[in-house]
């Protein structure tokens, strides 16, 4: 049961950084666009950025019910980077649909497009130092420790923003690419394309960073990268896949690129979960918790699969459809 909960869990996760962190990348690129670029990140976000999101909540739900430790370790010790997570993605979605749905168009409108463009760099930076903070293994129970000890101190250090900053140029990259397919005009593709260009060589140097800054923490992260297999092939797969993606960007093979960029984005994670297995978080004065002492008991996780099965079997079609008519019909005429 643990092995196809991780299954679900992965799943919905990646889901969530190649649609759902695209949207956010969206937000960053509007930053160096302008109110040309405005109008079509709105074009193309408008009809699924609320659907993207579902797959976030997927997430939750399962840390919720088959790791409740993990949850509730997260939620209590971390509750200062999520709580500001959270309110940057309700702060972005409300002031996206003021800013979109609105018919009179204003002054409020550079409002609405400050605050979406500002919780669009913040929210992924702060998951970003989340997640630094929960495989740096700072996190303390110590319940006797001030307050700075237990729920700043564990994420306010290097490695987590550092990654946060990955995080941040990561999604920012998916969003390049996926908005080359977006446009009928030849110059903004171009346009997007360059950012794409742009952020992947920063995306590959702020990797880098994450390695010095990790050792830097204490966190033998580039010894750990190297006794896992999977890590190593997943960063051959993404190297490898360089040459193929600046091949896409030439032609102006847009499908082909976000194709590529998915399969990198998929590589990246997956070699994280190498670096992680079996540790879910890493405790300062505790024994690590992992998917095995962690876990719910096998009742748990056996109702919680047979919902999710039930349950993706009625949104998946959905969300197949809904792209279908908003996305790929659009991408075939531009391509």
């Amino acid at each position: 049961m643990i092995g196809l909960t991780l299954v679900f869990i992965g799943i919905s996760l990646l889901l969530y950084v190649l649609l759902g962190g695209a949207d956010f990348g969206a937000g960053i690129i509007e930053i160096f666009t302008g109110r040309k670029g405005i109008n079509i990140i709105s074009k193309a976000i408008a009809p699924v950025w609320e659907a993207n999101h579902i797959w976030i909540i997927v997430v939750l739900v399962i840390l919720f019910n088959a790791f409740p430790v993990v949850y509730s370790t997260v939620t209590m010790y971390l509750h200062i980077p999520v709580m500001l997570v959270l309110i940057g993605i309700i702060f972005r979605g409300t002031s996206f649909a003021f800013r979109y749905y609105d018919p009179y168009k204003d002054r409020s409108h550079r409002i609405y497009s400050f605050i979406f463009e500002l919780f669009s760099l913040l929210t992924p930076l702060f998951l970003g130092i989340t997640l630094g903070a929960v495989l740096l293994g700072d996190i303390t129970v110590d319940n006797s420790l001030p307050f700075y000890e237990r729920f700043v101190a564990p994420w306010l250090k290097l490695f987590p923003f550092v990654l946060g900053i990955f995080i941040v140029l990561l999604f920012a990259y998916l969003a390049a690419v996926y908005l080359t397919g977006e446009s009928h005009d030849t110059r903004d593709r171009r346009q997007f394309a360059r950012y794409a260009t742009r952020l992947l060589i920063a995306l590959i140097f702020t990797g880098a960073l994450v390695f010095f800054a990790a050792q830097v923490n204490g966190l033998p992260l580039f010894t750990m990268f190297l006794s896992s297999w999977i890590s190593i092939s997943c960063t051959i797969v993404a190297t490898l896949l360089l040459p193929a993606f600046f091949f896409a960007l030439k032609k102006e093979l847009n499908n082909l690129m976000r194709f590529i960029a998915g399969a990198q984005t998929t590589a990246i994670i997956a070699g994280w979960f190498g670096i992680q297995y079996p540790v879910m978080i890493t405790l300062k004065d505790a024994s690590p918790l992992t998917i095995y002492n962690a876990a719910a008991s096998e009742k748990t996780l056996l109702m919680m699969n047979i919902a999710l099965f039930v349950g993706l079997a009625f949104v998946i079609p959905l969300l197949i459809y809904l792209f279908r008519i908003f996305k790929f019909s659009k991408n075939e005429e531009i391509d």
